[in-house]
């Protein structure tokens, strides 16, 4: 799980996709760290609501995150989950799931060929 604040903002910088339900953002740790697996943040801005309201909308991104991510989480990877004014909370869970599912396949599809 990311804890450090440097953690979030490098992940910050790096790839994002959104989607009703979510933001994510993922970046490939360096060369060299000693962190195995991958690690998953979450955040919710006051824009969400208020503590009780930006506690749900992790909750749900963690119960989200918990189902998906041992299939679709790429190892040495760094995901950071954030939630969306109402949308998240609001969102079936069915829907969330397939939003992160979206923002995943988004995420790793081969950026190396060009579109036609």
């Amino acid at each position: 799980m990311l804890r450090k604040r440097a953690d979030f903002l490098a992940a910050a910088r790096a790839r994002r996709q959104a989607t009703k339900g979510m933001v994510v953002q993922a970046r490939r740790r360096p060369e060299g760290h000693t962190a195995l697996g991958v690690r998953i943040g979450y955040t919710c801005s006051k824009k969400i609501g208020n503590a009780v309201a930006r506690n749900r909308a992790k909750r749900r991104l963690r119960a989200v995150a918990r189902e998906l991510m041992p299939a679709l989480g790429v190892e040495g990877w760094d995901y950071v989950l954030i939630g969306r004014r109402e949308d998240t909370i609001a969102r079936s869970y069915d829907a969330l799931l397939n939003d992160l599912k979206y923002a995943m396949k988004k995420l790793h599809a081969d950026r190396s060929t060009p579109r036609a």
